[in-house]
């Protein structure tokens, strides 16, 4: 079943009734409920805000982009309390593999949890659709929030104080003057368009096919990445695994190719068999053609208009930045906005998430481009470098980190932020300097992240008796803890609601600690 864009349906949910009224307000309005779009949504909502979600499709989409998601997202999503919901149903890993032409064993692995100890895996794989399901299931215990299915934004004005959004519905239209617009409307963003706004990066000329396969066996639940296999010669090849036993297969295809017929089944069913074997049993879930883009918008914020997600910046998918990286967005944009509309801010805190957000980008984007670079050789040079690192990775550990087939996605520190108050006296000995996210450890009975992300919190070796804002005293026995933070006696540390460290002190006094607070909120 598919809609009128083709877009196949893994959850019918129906269209929603245009409001009564012609002409409405609202504080917050999101346009886009994609992952992204629905976590913006969630992340308001449990801060008490009203919020309108705008989604021109009345379903879930089948189609699963995003398949994997890693540990900080994954902690993103437990303060927003989906955590359990989402990775009780993923397929949890840690160990990537890297093969090359016909060897049968890697060349090598990596681990992409190495400091262990935390209470989230380095990934999971998960369907976007499943994720949708979830966040969308937490949305509608909040009253406050209000999801639209079936309305389409035709239209996006700039006003003084806000945006006017022209919706579009099957039985009508409408305006909303909101005082906020987050457009979470992905690549082809029509709040973008309607800015007259565009990206800016790079388009790589290669094609890849996603084949998502429902097959059983037993096989690891590993990343297998292969350059030059002999199952697809010259190019490079992907498998991992999803829930309900799907299995995502990405093959490289080259440039010129008629994208249509790629998807096709009796010419996808060649690269499968030649993969998994010829005997191997399996149905088609879904199949898609996509080019690699590294690109993203000059800016983030327009006045009341603020972008996130695929609508602000693309990566290729080998790496797994995108929609990790937009969820960055969200945990970035989400406690900003919410001290501007309780008072506690002024607007010019979102320069801050304009700075930050496109720090992360361009991280993302580095890394994806490098790893394209890597993969996708273009010339002989660049392919004997490529051949040689690959040759010396399987025999000296030193060549292992040039090997490139995605630099998956970590959180991206950010040490540059306004935001930061420099450490006032030389801090020796480890710990977790300002601009890092917080690194979690065992707390008492349960982890430090779970302590985090509802407001500004206080980390110390004993309380430094500062009131009205919450501090976490580390126990004798909380010895890992201790160690990850170089908690010395006296030692304070400032920490965001987005789990970003943004100061840090031996020994502080009370003033010292309220400057750093009032910076870290953009005053």
């Amino acid at each position: 079943m598919a809609n009128v864009s083709n877009i196949p349906v893994w959850r019918e949910i129906g269209a929603t009734p245009p409001p009564a009224v012609q002409n409405e307000t609202a504080p917050v309005v999101i346009v886009g409920a994609g992952p992204v779009g629905l976590a913006m949504a969630l992340d308001l909502g449990r801060r008490g805000h009203r919020v309108v979600v705008l989604s021109q499709l009345d379903f879930v989409a089948a189609g699963s982009k995003a398949i994997c998601f890693a540990k900080r997202s994954l902690d993103i999503f437990d303060r927003l309390g989906v955590g359990d919901a989402i990775v009780d149903k993923g397929v949890i890993w840690n160990v990537g593999k890297v093969f090359w032409g016909d060897r049968e064993e890697p060349v090598f692995q990596f681990d992409m949890l190495p400091v262990k100890n935390q209470k989230r895996p380095g990934f999971i794989n998960i369907q976007q659709y499943h994720v949708e399901d979830r966040l969308i299931a937490a949305l509608e215990t909040l009253p406050n929030v209000e999801l639209r299915w079936g309305h389409r934004m035709a239209g996006l004005v700039p006003q003084p104080e806000g945006a006017r959004i022209e919706v579009e519905t099957a039985d009508g239209g409408y305006t909303i003057d909101a005082d906020w617009v987050i457009a979470c409307d992905g690549s082809r963003s029509a709040a973008r368009d309607a800015l007259g706004l565009d990206f800016e990066g790079r388009v790589f000329e290669d094609n890849f096919l996603i084949a998502d396969v429902k097959m059983t066996g037993e096989r690891p639940s590993e990343r297998w990445f292969w350059f030059d296999p002999p199952f697809n010669p010259g190019q490079s090849a992907l498998m991992h695994k999803q829930p309900d036993n799907v299995w995502r297969l990405d093959f490289q295809l080259g440039w010129n190719i008629d994208r249509a017929a790629a998807v096709k089944p009796e010419n996808v069913d060649p690269l499968v068999r030649a993969m998994l074997g010829q005997e191997v049993a399996y149905e088609q879930e879904w199949y898609s053609v996509y080019t690699f883009q590294c690109r993203r918008m000059a800016r983030f914020v327009h006045d009341r208009v603020i972008f996130a997600g695929d609508s602000a910046h693309l990566v290729s998918p080998f790496g797994a930045r995108g929609c990790n990286g937009g969820l960055a967005d969200v945990d970035n944009l989400g406690w900003k906005l919410d001290l501007i509309l309780h008072g506690e801010a002024g607007s010019e805190l979102l320069e801050s998430y304009d700075a930050e957000a496109i720090a992360i980008a361009d991280e993302n984007i580095l890394n994806s481009s490098r790893s394209t670079d890597f993969m996708t050789p273009k010339s002989a040079a660049s392919r004997i470098y490529r051949d040689a690192v690959l040759e010396l990775a399987s025999e000296v550990p030193f060549a292992r980190p040039f090997v490139n087939s995605g630099r998956l996605s970590t959180a991206v520190a950010l040490p540059e932020s306004p935001l930061n108050t420099p450490d006032a006296d030389d801090w020796a000995g480890g710990g977790v300097a300002a601009g890092w996210p917080a690194l979690d450890a065992p707390l008492g009975e349960g982890w430090l992240l779970e302590r985090l992300g509802r407001g500004f919190v206080l980390l110390a070796d004993r309380d430094p008796g500062i009131a009205g804002v919450e501090t976490i005293v580390a126990g004798e026995e909380d010895e890992l803890l201790r160690e990850r933070y170089a908690l010395a006696p006296g030692a304070v540390y400032l920490i965001r609601p987005d789990s970003y460290v943004c100061a840090r002190w031996h020994a502080p006094d009370e003033a010292a600690v309220r400057a750093a607070l009032l910076r870290a909120k953009g005053n």
